[in-house]
């Protein structure tokens, strides 16, 4: 028994008991071409190009897969929040004692990709990664809706939970906290335990989608020696 599904920008699927097929693909065709001579010198500025381009174009463009890999190698990737773009790097927020900060810590080193499907364009990033600042961190948390802050609370992240467990730990947070119901201005405190990361890039990859599977793809790597405060950029075209 098989069923054939042809949606609008969607693959072509083939069913049956025990396969699923991928028989075809819309082709890419933006009015626009990617080179590197029509990039910025920086990765980071190519990147604050495109991500402002895309507002309004992209659902959700600050969701980004991280990639992380304990000290044995084993691999493991979701999907989190673009915060900041800064003069080093890309930041997010996260608990510190959760799988992905366990890894971070074992095997500082991550990976990021950026998937922007209605325009066609996908980034590549791979680099070194730091703790931002306890005043990086304090500012951000302090911009979140306070149900945001006593969630960071009460989710001990990546951890076994049972039912109701975690709503139980928030009520008590709550009540430590003295948190009326619908207080906007409620005073959560940043948790010693909560933080951001910031992937400083070695390596970045523009893609822009182009028919017949003819990609454009563009590559920075950073130059070795290149001081972190005004790194040296080689710029290459790859092939798709």
């Amino acid at each position: 028994m098989s069923d054939y599904t042809t949606l609008a920008g969607l693959a072509s699927v083939k069913a049956t008991a025990d396969k699923l097929l991928i028989t075809a693909h819309d082709q890419y065709n933006p009015p626009e071409s990617l080179a590197p001579a029509s990039v910025a010198p920086s990765p980071l500025d190519q990147f604050r190009a495109w991500f402002t381009a895309v507002q309004g174009a992209a659902c959700e463009p600050e969701a980004m897969t991280l990639c992380t890999a304990s000290a044995g190698g084993v691999p493991s990737a979701r999907v989190v929040l673009l915060k900041q773009l800064d003069t080093r790097g890309f930041v997010f927020y996260t608990n510190y004692t959760s799988r992905k900060s366990q890894e971070l810590l074992e095997n500082p080193r991550a990976a990021l990709a950026f998937y922007w499907r209605e325009v066609h364009r996908q980034v590549r990033v791979v680099g070194r990664v730091e703790k931002v600042t306890r005043e990086e961190s304090e500012e951000y948390y302090r911009s979140r809706p306070v149900g945001s802050r006593l969630g960071a609370w009460a989710s001990r992240q990546s951890t076994v939970v049972g039912d109701g467990e975690v709503q139980a730990r928030l009520e008590k947070v709550k009540q430590r906290f003295e948190v009326q119901e619908g207080d906007p201005n409620a005073e959560v405190p940043l948790p010693e335990f909560w933080g951001g990361w910031r992937v400083v890039p070695d390596e970045v990859e523009f893609w822009l989608g182009k028919p017949s599977r003819l990609h454009d793809r563009v590559r920075y790597l950073r130059v070795p020696g290149s001081p972190d405060d005004a790194p040296q950029w080689r710029i290459d075209r790859l092939a798709p």
